[in-house]
C-alpha cells in the first residue's frame, strides 16, 4: 500500500498559501566572550545574542534567511524538524546539503514553513552546536488546523483563555552547557580516546549557574541503577560518571593522564542570572514550547504545584496529556499548557538531568503578575537527580502519547535497513549501520550535488514513493538513549524492545512479538530515543514514507556521538533525483 499526495489536497494548500508573506531574516554569526553560568569562554552569537533570535511565523510563510559568517571558522544552520519540501539545498548539512559558509561569507536559505508548531535552528558544521550557535522556531498554526483542546475542557471560556494561550505562546530554550568549546572537547576525546559526556551546566533560555554539591549530597542522591554501574567507582565532584568506567568507555585504548579540568572533574562554582517567567493569572492558562538545545543530556522539566498539559510534540498536536513533569531528549520540542489557578506567589521552575551518567540541575520562577500570597518557599515535583519529590508526581508516559489527528503508516514496506549502534574501533568513535562518518567527510563535494562523493558504505539509497523500515540496533550495553533524527520528513515509531532484532523484517517479528508494534496510532516524530542499553541490546523500529528527493542525513542528536561518527546519508528518491537551482550548484548560495 502506497500513499501520495492528491492533486486536490496540492491545490487546497495552493490556494491555502496563495498570499503567503515572505519573512526575511538575517543574521550574522560571531565569536565572542561572553559569560554564561557566570563562567567566560568563547560563544558563537546570533546578532550579538545567546541564545539566537526567535524567528517567528504563521504557516505557508515563505522564510529568506540570511547568515552572514563573521566567526574565524566556517559553519551552517540546520533548520531541525523543517522538512524543507522541495528545497533540499537549504537543509544546512555540510557535505551532504551543501559546502560550509566560510569566514567573510554569506548564505541564503530559503524554505517554506509548511508545518505548524515549535522547531530550532542551530549549527550542523563539527561540534558547534556546542558553542552556542541555536535559536527557537514557532510556526503559527492556519485557522483551518484542527485543535486537541476540547479534549482538556468543553467549557466555552476556558477553551478561548486555552486558544489565547497559544497565540501568546513563548519558546523556552533548555540546553546544558560545558566550560570547554566544542574543539576543545574534541581535542580531548582524540588525545584520551574517551568519550566526553559531561556537562557543567543546565541552562533556561541561557541563564544557569554551575553548582558543585558537597560529596555527602552527590553519595545520597545516587540512586541503585548508578551505583550498578558505577561499581566501587563514585560521581566526580561534577556529579558525573568517572571516566575509567569500561562499562562506559569500551575496552579501548585510554590516556586518562591528558584528561582536561571539568571535562570528567574539577567542580567550580559560578553564579549567572535565573530566568523569570511572569505570568498573569487573569489568563488563566500559559502556554510554552519547550526546546531541548541540549548536546548531551536528557532534562527533565518541571513548575513546582503546577499541572502542565502537554498538547504538541515535534511540531504538531497530540491527544493532550497532564502531566507534573516530563523529560525531553535532545533535540526534542513539547509543548504544554499550564493552569495559572494556584496563589499568586514565586513557584520554581526545575530542570535537571534525566541521564544516569550525571547529576545536574538548574531552576527558573515562574511569578504571578499578582498580589502575592504564597509566602513560603514552593513544594517539587521532582528532585535533583529526577527522582519523584512526591508519590502523586506524575511523568508523561510516552508511550500513551497519540498523534492528533492520528495518522497512520503503510501496513507494508518496500525495503528494510538494519543499523547497527555502538562504539567505533575507539570509546569516542560510533557508528550508525556499518562504518563510522568521519567529520572530515563534512568537507567533500556535497552528495545533493554528486551521489558517490563519499563511500558507499555510509550511505542508504531509496526510491521515491517507497516505504522505508529503519531497525536502530543498540549491540551492547551499558548505552544511554540515543536521539536519533532523520532530516525531511517526520517519521512514524512502530516499535521498540530489549534484545536482538533478529529477523529480517518487521512483519516476521510482528508474528513473534506483535505486542511489541503499534501501527495503528503510531507517534510521528523527526526525533526519537532508542531504550536505553543497560543490561543488553536495544531496538527501535522507524517507518518513513520517501516523498522528499535529496541528499538529507540521520544521525544521533548527542553532539558527542555525531561529532564521532553516528551518521548514515540518506539519498532519498535517487530515481527522480531534483534539479538544484544553479545559484546553489555553482555559486553555492554564497554571496
Amino acid at each position: 500500500m502506497k500513499f501520495s499526495v492528491s492533486w486536490s489536497l496540492l491545490l487546497l494548500c495552493l490556494a491555502k498559501w496563495a498570499h503567503a508573506a515572505t519573512v526575511r531574516f538575517p543574521v550574522m554569526l560571531t565569536w565572542a566572550n561572553r559569560t554564561v553560568a557566570g563562567h567566560t569562554r568563547n560563544v558563537i552569537l546570533m546578532n550579538g545574542q545567546f541564545p539566537g533570535p526567535e524567528l517567528r511565523l504563521n504557516q505557508g510563510d515563505n522564510v529568506e534567511f540570511l547568515v552572514t559568517n563573521r566567526c574565524p571558522f566556517s559553519t551552517t544552520v540546520h533548520f531541525h524538524g523543517i522538512e524543507q519540501i522541495g528545497t533540499p539545498w537549504s537543509d544546512g548539512v555540510p557535505g551532504i546539503s551543501q559546502r560550509s559558509i566560510e569566514t567573510g561569507r554569506s548564505f541564503m536559505y530559503r524554505w517554506r514553513a509548511n508545518q505548524y508548531g515549535s522547531y530550532f535552528y542551530h549549527a550542523h558544521h563539527r561540534g558547534q552546536f556546542e558553542d552556542g550557535l541555536y535559536g527557537s522556531i514557532y510556526i503559527a498554526p492556519s485557522s483551518s488546523e484542527q485543535r486537541p483542546f476540547s479534549q482538556i475542557t468543553n467549557d466555552s471560556s476556558q477553551l478561548q483563555a486555552i486558544l489565547n494561550a497559544e497565540r501568546r505562546t513563548s519558546s523556552v530554550v533548555l540546553s546544558d552547557w560545558r566550560k570547554l568549546t566544542s574543539e576543545q572537547i574534541w581535542a580531548a576525546e582524540v588525545a584520551t580516546g574517551l568519550d566526553g559526556h559531561c556537562a557543567s551546566a543546565l541552562l533556561i533560555n541561557g541563564k544557569g549557574s554551575v553548582t558543585c554539591l558537597p560529596r555527602d549530597q552527590l553519595d545520597a542522591l545516587t540512586i541503585d541503577r548508578q551505583k550498578q554501574i558505577l561499581g566501587n567507582e563514585s560521581l566526580t565532584d561534577i556529579g558525573c560518571f568517572p571516566p575509567n568506567l569500561p562499562s562506559i568507555q569500551g575496552n579501548f585504548p585510554h590516556n586518562f593522564s591528558a584528561i582536561p579540568p571539568t571535562l570528567y572533574f574539577g567542580c567550580t562554582a559560578s553564579r549567572g542570572p535565573q530566568e523569570l517567567f511572569t505570568v498573569n493569572p487573569t489568563q488563566q492558562y500559559v502556554s510554552y514550547d519547550l526546546i531541548s538545545a541540549s548536546g548531551l543530556l536528557s532534562l527533565t522539566f518541571s513548575i513546582d504545584e503546577h499541572d502542565m498539559w502537554v498538547y504538541a510534540i515535534d511540531g504538531r498536536y497530540i491527544n493532550p496529556s497532564r502531566v507534573n513533569a516530563l523529560t525531553i531528549t535532545n533535540s526534542n520540542r513539547y509543548s504544554v499548557l499550564v493552569p495559572l489557578n494556584k496563589p499568586a506567589g514565586d513557584y520554581t521552575v526545575r530542570l535537571v538531568s534525566a541521564n544516569l551518567n550525571q547529576i545536574l540541575n538548574t531552576t527558573a520562577i515562574m511569578r504571578y503578575q499578582a498580589p502575592p500570597q504564597l509566602n513560603r518557599p514552593s513544594n517539587p515535583w521532582i528532585e535533583i537527580n529526577n527522582q519523584n519529590a512526591t508519590a502523586e508526581t506524575v511523568f508523561l508516559n510516552e508511550t500513551q502519547v497519540i498523534p492528533f489527528p492520528v495518522v497512520v503508516p503503510s501496513a507494508t514496506v518496500d525495503e528494510t535497513y538494519i543499523l547497527r549502534i555502538g562504539h567505533y574501533n575507539a570509546s569516542y568513535r560510533w557508528t550508525l549501520g556499518n562504518s563510522s562518518f568521519g567529520l572530515e567527510l563534512e568537507d567533500s563535494q556535497p552528495l545533493l550535488f554528486n551521489q558517490s562523493s563519499i563511500p558507499g558504505d555510509l550511505m542508504i539509497r531509496t526510491r521515491n514513493n517507497t516505504w522505508i523500515d529503519l531497525i536502530l540496533q543498540v549491540t551492547a550495553p551499558v548505552q544511554p538513549p540515543h536521539p536519533i533524527h532523520k532530516h525531511s520528513n517526520k517519521h512514524f515509531v512502530i516499535g521498540e524492545g530489549n534484545g536482538t532484532f533478529s529477523w529480517a523484517t518487521v512483519a516476521e517479528a510482528m508474528q513473534a512479538i506483535p505486542g511489541s508494534f503499534n501501527l495503528q496510532n503510531p507517534q510521528y516524530r523527526d526525533t526519537y530515543i532508542t531504550p536505553p542499553s543497560i543490561n543488553g541490546p536495544t531496538w527501535l523500529a522507524l517507518r518513513y514514507h520517501v516523498i522528499n528527493p535529496g541528499a538529507f542525513v540521520m544521525h544521533c542528536h548527542i553532539q558527542n556521538h555525531q561529532s564521532g561518527g553516528m551518521n548514515l546519508a540518506m539519498l532519498d528518491g535517487v530515481d527522480v533525483w531534483p534539479t538544484v537551482p544553479p545559484s546553489y550548484r555553482y555559486g553555492s548560495g554564497f554571496y
